[in-house]
């Protein structure tokens, strides 16, 4: 049987031990409503369709959710998220962060076979329009995480089991998302977070999670 290395997680350096929290802006419901903003709501409704009729059901479907005004968890299909470039190459880079710990970690004990268990912490990622103009339009960005497990042979050959989360609170709030590059195409999507203030929609944290082995 090979040893388990209980010590401190690999790759733990530099990843939060929580997601972003939304940025700051007026609460649920808090602000009067306008005509205008009832304006804007229906004009966000005939955006959902339009993206519907062009095949872009993520960023539909986000939307839709969003104008619901449930505030409830929305669950988007992570391994999807995973396979697009942004978002692929930023857990690869985590993935060959692990090996490489673990190798040497291996290779200053007794060089058996052995077990170290690895956590990326939170990590931001934005996502490019070239990867996905759907999942851009959805999310533009989110928080990662990746946890799991690397095993290292007698050999010093090295394998890898996963858990990859994604979470983003706070799609369309104000804040810093500019700065985040959340508004390109000059799309202000900060606008959209008076119908939040106002009751017409209700923020909401996206999660999602996909397993691996590598």
């Amino acid at each position: 049987m090979g040893r388990t290395d209980l010590s401190r997680p690999l790759g733990r350096d530099g990843g939060r031990a929580d997601e972003r929290p939304p940025d700051a802006g007026a609460r649920f419901a808090e602000l009067p409503v306008r005509p205008y903003d009832l304006l804007l709501k229906a004009g966000c409704r005939l955006t959902a369709v339009l993206w519907s009729v062009l095949g872009m059901r993520r960023a539909a479907g986000v939307l839709r959710h969003y104008l619901r005004a449930t505030g409830t968890p929305y669950r988007v299909d992570a391994a999807e998220l995973l396979a697009l470039p942004a978002v692929r190459y930023a857990a690869e880079e985590q993935l060959a962060r692990w090996r490489a710990e673990a190798q040497g970690r291996w290779r200053r004990g007794p060089r058996t076979p052995a077990a170290y268990p690895a956590d990326s912490g939170w990590r931001g990622v934005l996502l490019a329009r070239r990867g996905s103009l759907d999942w851009w339009f959805a999310l533009r960005g989110v928080e990662f995480r990746l946890t799991g497990t690397v095993r290292v042979a007698a050999d010093g050959a090295t394998n890898v089991d996963y858990r990859f989360a994604v979470c983003k609170n706070g799609n369309f709030a104000r804040g810093a998302r500019k700065e985040r590059g959340e508004s390109e195409y000059g799309i202000p999507f900060a606008v959209f977070a008076r119908l939040h203030e106002t009751g017409l929609a209700r923020e909401f944290t996206v999660t999602g999670e996909a397993f691996g082995h590598v």
